[in-house]
């Protein structure tokens, strides 16, 4: 019988990948839904809205994160392949179009674009593998997401708290079922061997996508300025909201960020790791969503007071990003720059304080957190020897 890596498809063995164009054009639809999830946010600060827009960004993570992860394991320019992530792409596309009304009108419309996707996409890998081995981890995937699509629709079908509280049950399906690595009746876990990860594809995909999540902070805040009238005031929040978007980057990118290939090829259990790192990526994509929602009140109204929740995000946005690089870190060197720490300290502090401040003050003081931890990686890097990453246990 024909293998599945004779035919092309499978990635195993092959040495060094880059990640292909068509991946980098797949994550542009996700830009789209990550700006509409951060204007929803904007729209609706309270609890409610906070809520609904960890439920979506969810959604969209776990679409992207289960689509990097399969064309990590096979050639995504493969026809069978390359329809599959086209697949997801125009889902995703559908997906973001309801994600302004999810939770109202157009909630089975987002529901089943959602289910569509993620059974689409094994479906597609299940026509395609001939080989009976290579189909049993898709078929795991099948299981669960068919199991995940009762509530996801269920959801879709009710109104008020009810829906909420069965997404919420959805989401906890899909994403326990990936820890435990996809119990399945009749097939057992996925093997701790079979995470065979290509680490310098899967590297660049993280890098990728947080770049292009950046991409959010920059459209939100663009987009919101354009219709702002262009005052000092919000010219002066864009300048703002532009110099957390650069230091965002920026801290990122710092040493953990170029090691993250080096980090994977070195870890004796690869597959803890590939379960992990979507989690760990997540705070800090949430963190640039919120920062985003937060910026465009900034901009709007720059000279506003500062209310609670408009505090929370534009504070809490970074102080996301940083408990997320800071569980990055520790992942790369088993240690965490006391600047991250400090950061989030302050960032705590300060909160209640500028509740008597502009909305402009809080954005800035935020920006000026983040780039005293710019400053400090850079002190740290140039008096010390290049780092390695820590040995796995």
């Amino acid at each position: 019988m024909t293998t599945d890596h004779a035919v092309g498809l499978s990635r195993a063995g092959e040495g060094p990948q880059r990640a292909t164009l068509l991946e980098l054009f797949l994550d542009l639809v996700f830009v789209a839904a990550l700006a509409l999830t951060s204007r929803t946010l904007a729209q609706r600060l309270d609890w409610i809205g906070a809520f609904q827009a960890v439920v979506l960004l969810l959604a969209i993570w776990w679409v992207w994160s289960v689509t990097a992860l399969a064309t990590d394991l096979y050639h995504p320019l493969r026809p069978p392949i390359f329809l599959m992530t086209l697949w997801v792409m125009l889902g995703t596309l559908l997906m973001a179009g309801t994600l302004p009304d999810a939770f109202s009108d157009l909630a089975l419309s987002f529901a089943g674009a959602y289910v569509a996707i993620h059974l689409g996409r094994s479906f597609f890998l299940l026509a395609t593998l001939r080989k009976r081995m290579g189909r049993r981890p898709t078929s795991r995937f099948v299981f669960w997401f068919l199991v995940s699509a009762v509530p996801w629709l269920a959801g879709g079908l009710v109104a008020g708290p009810t829906r909420g509280l069965l997404w919420a049950a959805a989401l906890a399906i899909d994403y326990g079922s990936a820890w435990l690595r996809y119990p399945t009746p009749g097939l057992g876990r996925v093997p701790k061997s079979q995470y065979r990860v290509a680490a310098d594809h899967l590297a660049e995909r993280y890098q990728q996508f947080f770049t292009l999540t950046l991409g959010d902070l920059i459209l939100v805040t663009a987009l919101t300025y354009a219709d702002s009238g262009m005052t000092i005031g919000s010219t002066a929040a864009l300048l703002v909201a532009f110099a957390t978007t650069v230091l965002l980057w920026q801290i990122y990118v710092h040493r953990a960020g170029a090691l993250l290939q080096a980090t994977i090829e070195s870890s004796r259990d690869p597959g803890g790791f590939v379960r992990s790192a979507p989690n760990t990526h997540l705070l800090m994509v949430a963190g640039v969503v919120a920062a985003a929602a937060g910026f465009e009140v900034v901009i709007a109204h720059p000279t506003d007071r500062t209310t609670p929740w408009l505090a929370g995000v534009v504070l809490g946005g970074p102080a996301l990003f940083l408990a997320g690089r800071a569980r990055f870190e520790y992942e790369v060197f088993s240690r965490v720059s006391p600047s991250r720490l400090i950061a989030l300290l302050v960032l705590i502090i300060v909160g209640p304080a500028l509740l008597l401040a502009p909305a402009l003050v809080a954005g800035l003081t935020a920006t000026l957190v983040l780039a005293g931890v710019a400053v400090a990686d850079s002190i740290r890097a140039r008096g010390a020897p290049p780092e390695q990453p820590a040995p796995s246990l």
